[in-house]
């Protein structure tokens, strides 16, 4: 009878749902575009992580709502630029988790919309130097009378956990090719190498020197008064108003008296992000141009499944991103591709599957390469077809190295009270156990196999730079460099964002400069029910890991062999 009753639930439970789900399916194709009303202010509330990538959207009733995108803030600023309905934009960012090469786009993109003659705002809640940053785009700053300001500069913290590793008896192999490809670093030592503080530093300095540099011109000062000023901080909102960070000490409701009295046209209406992404460029005075695809790959790189569809979130697989760019590719009505490429690298093999899929792609369309926050190691490794690469100065690239990582549980296993017994066949047969260390003959064999696809990795770098083996393999070794670091060495060929990206694939595929383009973002985004049909278990426990421990590549990690992968995280704060 139980098992009867179980049953009946569980039935009229996924009828429910069923039936909940078909009517949000229902109103989604029946929903209309919004309208736009006069005198409408666009209101960007940028807070958490912005992807690249379209997530899942989630209907209200499930606590869910619409994400921006990278790509929606840069579509949403040229249609509000255009758009006669929306007179201004106010900005408020908080509690931002992106990269400064994403900030960077988001400064921009606010600065370009200026050139409009229509004002941009910010207003600040705590803000902390990402915050802070993102506001430069705009030509007023607000702070709230009692807000802090947490601008002191910059700091980058790299963990380790040899001493942990040794209390619990697990140690790890680690071989690699490029001095500072030090990905194993974490496991076996306790502070950074030579190498690692050479990098981290001069990443550090440029990455601050930049962010002084913005600051200096948006608050018309030299640089040298800049760093004297964040010296001093953090700042009380009177000591910031003081030292000329912000404008004005004001609550929200006094922004927008301000605001409406500038603007001189009544009350305005505030126009939500998720709104006005609604809203096509043809209804906001963008006519449709030339279809140009932008196709997004973010996340650490592996082969996946055949199953996939490039959406996945928890990572970039290459099964899920090669169809994407087949798709791409037979579509006659798209007249060229920019890839956007936002990631540490992964799998070996996985890379080379999306290196050659982007190379067939790049004989059939006009292509142009977009690097985010990072495009580093199989990130970069993809981007080797030959055509212009466009990073921002703060891009983390390069990582052109090969590393192997395993460890060794015998000694926790000991302490855990459990014993391994095995028979094998084959000399190396146990290489990849993780009940025994590398012996030298086989720490010999990987080392051949590791320094064979770091030649490749580098040949590969230096016929898409049309440069010599010997030209690349110095600025090889593993280094990360920085956007502006890689283009005085050849290794990007411009400074820039999206805009930049387009205005070159725009010669390349013989569009006008000043013709509007139509951009298609592949993946497009997905719903509820799609993630039912799909979404896998460890798709859930990968997001649950990187809430917990930051965005490490776990599935990377777990599959094992050689990576072409960054060998830290850098979370410059």
């Amino acid at each position: 009878m139980g098992k009867f009753l179980l049953g009946l639930f569980t039935g009229l439970l996924l009828v429910f749902l069923t039936f909940v789900l078909l009517v949000f399916a229902l109103l989604r194709f029946r929903e209309k575009p919004p309208q736009v009303a006069d005198n409408s202010v666009l209101v960007l509330r940028l807070a958490g992580e912005i992807p690249e990538r379209p997530p899942v959207e989630l209907p209200a009733f499930l606590g869910g709502g619409t994400t921006v995108t990278v790509s929606n803030i840069w579509m949403m600023l040229r249609k509000a630029a255009a758009d006669a309905h929306v007179t201004a934009v106010v900005v408020e960012p908080e509690r931002l988790a992106v990269g400064w090469a994403k900030l960077e786009e988001i400064r921009a993109d606010l600065e370009q919309f200026r050139k409009s003659g229509k004002p941009v705002v910010a207003y600040l809640r705590m803000p902390g130097t990402r915050e802070y940053y993102a506001a430069l785009g705009a030509d007023r700053i607000y702070l709230g009378p009692q807000e802090p300001v947490m601008v002191k500069g910059l700091r980058a913290e790299l963990m380790y956990f040899k001493k942990t590793l040794e209390k619990i008896g697990v140690s790890v192999d680690v071989e690699h090719a490029g001095k500072y490809k030090d990905f194993g670093d974490m496991f076996t030592r306790t502070d950074m190498s030579p190498e690692t503080r050479e990098v981290i530093g001069g990443l550090v300095d440029d990455l601050y020197g930049n962010v002084v540099q913005r600051i200096a011109v948006a608050r018309k000062k030299t640089p040298a008064e800049v760093r004297a000023i964040i010296d001093q901080g953090p700042f009380t909102a009177a000591q910031a108003l003081q030292a000329g960070l912000v404008d004005e000490l004001r609550f929200e409701d006094q922004m927008w008296g301000e605001l409406k009295d500038r603007l001189h046209t009544g009350e305005p209406v505030k126009l939500s992000a998720e709104k006005y992404m609604k809203v096509p460029p043809e209804a906001a005075g963008l006519p449709g141009g030339s279809r140009i695809a932008l196709v997004v790959g973010q996340g650490d790189i592996v082969r996946g499944s055949a199953g996939d569809n490039g959406a996945d979130e928890a990572a970039l697989t290459s099964y899920g991103f090669n169809k994407l760019l087949r798709e791409v590719g037979s579509d006659s009505s798209i007249r060229g591709v920019v890839v956007r490429i936002d990631s540490p690298g992964g799998e070996e093999t996985a890379s080379d599957e999306m290196w050659r899929e982007m190379n067939l792609l790049s004989k059939k369309k006009p292509l142009v390469i977009s690097m985010s926050d990072v495009a580093a190691s199989g990130g970069y490794y993809m981007a080797m077809t030959g055509d212009p690469i466009v990073a921002y100065p703060q891009t983390e690239t390069g990582s052109i190295g090969v590393v192997f990582g395993k460890p060794n549980l015998h000694g926790l296993y000991d302490k855990l009270g459990i014993t391994k017994d095995a028979i094998q066949r084959g000399k190396h047969a146990g290489i990849d156990s993780d009940y025994t260390s590398l012996t030298a003959e086989e720490r010999q064999i990987l080392r051949a196999g590791i320094d064979e696809s770091y030649r490749d990795f580098v040949t590969k770098v230096a016929n898409a730079r049309h440069r010599g083996f010997d030209d690349i393999e110095p600025l090889a070794q593993g280094r990360v460099w920085l956007g502006s670091e890689a283009k005085a060495r050849g290794l990007v060929d411009e400074l820039g964002g999206i805009d930049s990206a387009i205005a070159l694939l725009k010669k390349k595929a013989h569009i006008p400069a000043g013709e509007n383009v139509s951009v298609a973002v592949y993946p497009a985004r997905r719903n509820i029910l799609d993630v039912l049909l799909s979404r896998s278990q460890s798709d859930l426990l990968e997001k649950k890991l990187a809430e917990v421990c930051g965005p490490m590549p776990f599935r990377a990690w777990m599959q094992g062999g050689m990576l072409r992968l960054m060998p830290y995280w850098i979370a410059v704060r």
